[in-house]
C-alpha cells in the first residue's frame, strides 16, 4: 500500500510539472516575448512573487567589509596576449642582441609553448618608446592617445601567470582557476556587492576582433557554482545588443504583463516547495527581461551622444561591432549602474606578422581606450571606476618566425582610477624582458587588489562548494598590492 501511494504521488507530481512546462513552452508569447517594457507600473502579484524586487542586486551579508574607493570596473581584455615588449616594457638590451642566440641561462628548464626545443634567437622590439606626461612614464609610440593620459595610469610590469595556453590562461585570469565550474571575477564581485541597476544586468560582456583573433569561450564570464543570475550577460556587438527585445506581433503589453505575473506565481509556488537558488534566479530574470525592453533601447540610443564624443571614440556607426563602439556603450552601461563591464578585443595572438598585426590592434584600441578614460574623467566617474587593461599573458623576447610565442614569466598590465596611483610604474623584468625580477604580481594578487579597492577582504569572500571553502584568490597566499594604491 505504501509503495502504491508513493507511486501515485510521484505520478501526480509529474503531471503538475509537465503541465507547468507545457504552459511555459507553449505560451503564445514565448520566452523571448516575455522581455517587455515595464510601462504598466508595479503589479501586486509581482510584489508577492519577487522577494528582491526593491533591490535586484543586493550585496551578500557582511559586505563590503570596509569603505572602498571603487564602485564599478571595466576590464579591457586584450585577448590573445599583447607583447609587453611592444607596449609597456622597453628593453634596450634586447634590442642590442637582436638576432643573436638567446642566452640559455634564461630558458633552461623553463616552460615554453610552441618554441619548446626550437633554436631560440633574440628579437628586438620593432617600436620606439617615449616618455609621456609629467610623470615621464615610458610607453610605446603606438599608443599615443593613451600615452597622453599616462599620468592617470599605473603600469605593472611584473605580472606573471601559471597558464601558457589561451583558454586556460583566460580562465585563470578570470576565475583564478583552470577548473571548469568556478565563478569568474565579475560574478564574484556581483555576488559580493550587488549592483545599482534594476533594469540591466549587473555584469555585461562584449567582444570585438581583428587579425590575430582567438576564440573566447562563454565560460570566461560564467557564474560557476554561484547562482546563475550572477553570470555575465554577453551583449551582441553589432546590431541589436539583445535578441528578442521587441514586442511579439499582435501581443499587447497588458496581456503580457498578465502572462509574466502568472509565470511568476507558478515560480513562487515552486520556490515554496523546493529550496533552489536557481528558482530565485528564474524569478528575477523574468522581471529583468521585462524591464530591459525599456532600458536597452534607451541605452543604445546614441542620438544622445554628441558628434564630438563619437569622433573621440572613433565610432563611425554605433553598433558596428568595433571596439570603439563597445567602449562607448561600456561608459553608458557603467553610468546606469552596471557593476562590471568586460570588453574583449580578440586581436593580439601574434605568432606571425607581429609588426603588421600589432600595429592594427594598437590602432583599433588606442583611441577608444583613451576616449573612455577621458570621458570617465570628464564625468567625474574615474575617481570611483577601476579600469584594467591587459591580456592573459605576455610574449617571448625570443623570435617565433615573424612573431612571438606565448609567455607566462612576465607581462604588463595597466590600471587606472578608483584610488590607483597614476603616473607610476610598479615592478620590473630582467634586462631582456623574460622574467619578473622585482615586485612580482600574480593573477591572484591582482584579484585581491581589485577586491580591496571595492572594500572587500579577499579572504572573506568565500563560498562552500562540494566540501571546499572556495574564493577567487585560490588557496595559495595572495597579497593586496598596497604600493600602487593612493
Amino acid at each position: 500500500m505504501h509503495a502504491n501511494l508513493l507511486e501515485t504521488m510521484n505520478q501526480n507530481q509529474l503531471k503538475t510539472d509537465w503541465a507547468r512546462r507545457t504552459f511555459l513552452s507553449r505560451s503564445f508569447a514565448g520566452i523571448g516575448g516575455l522581455a517587455l517594457a515595464s510601462l504598466l507600473g508595479e503589479a501586486p502579484a509581482r510584489a508577492e512573487s519577487v522577494s528582491q524586487d526593491a533591490h535586484p542586486w543586493p550585496p551578500a551579508p557582511g559586505f563590503p567589509n570596509f569603505p572602498g574607493k571603487a564602485k564599478r570596473v571595466v576590464h579591457l581584455c586584450m585577448a590573445g596576449g599583447p607583447s609587453h615588449l611592444e607596449s609597456l616594457d622597453p628593453k634596450p638590451e634586447l634590442d642590442r642582441i637582436d638576432g643573436q642566440p638567446f642566452p640559455a641561462s634564461f630558458t633552461a628548464g623553463q616552460q615554453l609553448a610552441q618554441l619548446q626545443n626550437a633554436e631560440l634567437k633574440a628579437r628586438k622590439s620593432f617600436v620606439k618608446f617615449k616618455k609621456w606626461g609629467q610623470s615621464g612614464l615610458e610607453m610605446s609610440e603606438l599608443f599615443p592617445h593613451t600615452g597622453r593620459l599616462a599620468d592617470d595610469l599605473c603600469v605593472i610590469r611584473s605580472m606573471t601567470t601559471e597558464q601558457i595556453n589561451h583558454d586556460t590562461a583566460h580562465a585563470f585570469m578570470n576565475s583564478g582557476s583552470i577548473i571548469k565550474g568556478r565563478p569568474c571575477m565579475g560574478s564574484w564581485l556581483l555576488y559580493g556587492l550587488g549592483a545599482e541597476t534594476a533594469n540591466l544586468p549587473g555584469y555585461v560582456v562584449m567582444t570585438s576582433s581583428g587579425p590575430g583573433a582567438q576564440p573566447v569561450s562563454a565560460r570566461q564570464w560564467s557564474a560557476g557554482f554561484l547562482p546563475s543570475k550572477f553570470q555575465g550577460v554577453a551583449f551582441q556587438s553589432s546590431g541589436a545588443p539583445v535578441h528578442y527585445i521587441g514586442n511579439p506581433d499582435g501581443v499587447c503589453q497588458s496581456t503580457q504583463r498578465q502572462v509574466i505575473d502568472e509565470v511568476q506565481r507558478l515560480n513562487g509556488m515552486l520556490r515554496q516547495r523546493h529550496f533552489d537558488p536557481e528558482i530565485e534566479t528564474r524569478i528575477a530574470q523574468y522581471e529583468m527581461a521585462f524591464k530591459m525592453q525599456t532600458a536597452v533601447p534607451e541605452l543604445t540610443d546614441m542620438g544622445q551622444e554628441s558628434a564630438e564624443t563619437l569622433q573621440a571614440y572613433g565610432v563611425k556607426q554605433p553598433g558596428d561591432g568595433s571596439y570603439g563602439s563597445n567602449c562607448l556603450l561600456a561608459r553608458r552601461l557603467l553610468e546606469r549602474g552596471v557593476r562590471f563591464v568586460q570588453l574583449y578585443h580578440r586581436a593580439w595572438d601574434h605568432h606571425s606578422n607581429l609588426e603588421r598585426n600589432f600595429k592594427i590592434a594598437a590602432d583599433a584600441t588606442d583611441r577608444p581606450t583613451a576616449a573612455l578614460l577621458q570621458d570617465l574623467k570628464d564625468r567625474g566617474m574615474l575617481e570611483d571606476t577601476l579600469v584594467i587593461w591587459g591580456g592573459e599573458f605576455g610574449r617571448t623576447p625570443m623570435a617565433q618566425g615573424s612573431g612571438r610565442d606565448h609567455h607566462i614569466n612576465a607581462f604588463s598590465v595597466w590600471m587606472a582610477g578608483a584610488g590607483v596611483k597614476g603616473g607610476t610604474v610598479y615592478g620590473a623584468t630582467d634586462e631582456l624582458g623574460y622574467r619578473a625580477v622585482e615586485n612580482e604580481v600574480t593573477v591572484h594578487d591582482l584579484h585581491a587588489t581589485m577586491l580591496h579597492l571595492f572594500g572587500v577582504d579577499h579572504e572573506k569572500l568565500r563560498v562552500q562548494f562540494q566540501g571546499l571553502d572556495l574564493k577567487l584568490t585560490g588557496v595559495e597566499p595572495a597579497r593586496v598590492v598596497h604600493d600602487i594604491l593612493g
